[in-house]
């Protein structure tokens, strides 16, 4: 199983650097988490291993056992934790307490909870505010005419630090359909760290296994991929 986590990760970082070249960035500015839902800890572990450090989970209590696993293995160190899924007031105190990212920003009171809740011997709580960017009636995030205004707002709370943009378009076919809502992201993302004039404001968090190339032409700078590192996932293994 080693040996597969380790084709697919090169395959992964192949593809970010071929990427990259094509629209003349450097590979450097783009941050890979690995998507580990209902990946079992002995897998996450392979993939640190290798290297990796950067993890995300969508479920919190999933996430947390994970975490409290892995945070006593001696043989990998300094894994960085980014929850990206929707998360409730009943479970920030979890969140807080356990990771070290928190993607999924729609309002100021899961902010000020998690800002609250941050225990005092931890860094800052580094935050992204999730945007519905293609107006999907299913998804998560505040429009992007409301997303200054919560910006402000989260930038003001102590033991958090805002650090950008998240998200999470409805999938759509074909390169050029990618572009064009990755770019809209990626505009609303520079005309946001102009307005707010904060140097930690510098994440924009886009694109996963089936649209990656697109959101590296556009700009993303943290990539969250699952899929094309784990493959297809059903249950905890």
């Amino acid at each position: 199983m080693t040996e597969l986590l380790e084709l697919n990760l090169n395959a992964v970082k192949q593809e970010i650097q071929a990427s990259a070249l094509l629209a003349d960035r450097d590979p450097g500015e783009i941050t890979l988490l690995a998507v580990s839902k209902t990946v079992g800890a002995q897998r996450v572990k392979e993939m640190a291993a290798l290297g990796q450090l950067n993890f995300a989970e969508n479920y919190v209590q999933e996430g947390v056992e994970k975490i409290q696993i892995l945070q006593n293995e001696v043989s990998i160190h300094n894994l960085i934790w980014h929850f990206i899924g929707p998360l409730q007031s009943n479970k920030t105190r979890l969140v807080a307490e356990n990771f070290d990212w928190v993607q999924t920003i729609d309002r100021l009171k899961i902010a000020q909870r998690l800002s609250e809740q941050r225990p005092r011997n931890l860094k800052p709580l580094q935050l992204c505010i999730q945007v519905n960017i293609d107006a999907g009636s299913t998804k998560s995030g505040v429009s992007p005419g409301e997303a200054l205004a919560l910006a402000k707002e989260v930038m003001q709370l102590p033991h958090t630090v805002l650090r950008g943009l998240m998200t999470i378009p409805d999938p759509v076919q074909g390169l050029d359909a990618q572009m064009q809502i990755h770019t809209k992201a990626r505009d609303l993302f520079l005309s946001l760290k102009e307005q707010l004039q904060n140097e930690h404001f510098d994440t924009l968090s886009m694109g996963m296994s089936a649209d990656m190339r697109a959101a590296i032409g556009a700009g993303t700078t943290m990539l969250r991929v699952g899929t094309a590192l784990f493959g297809a996932r059903k249950k905890l293994t």
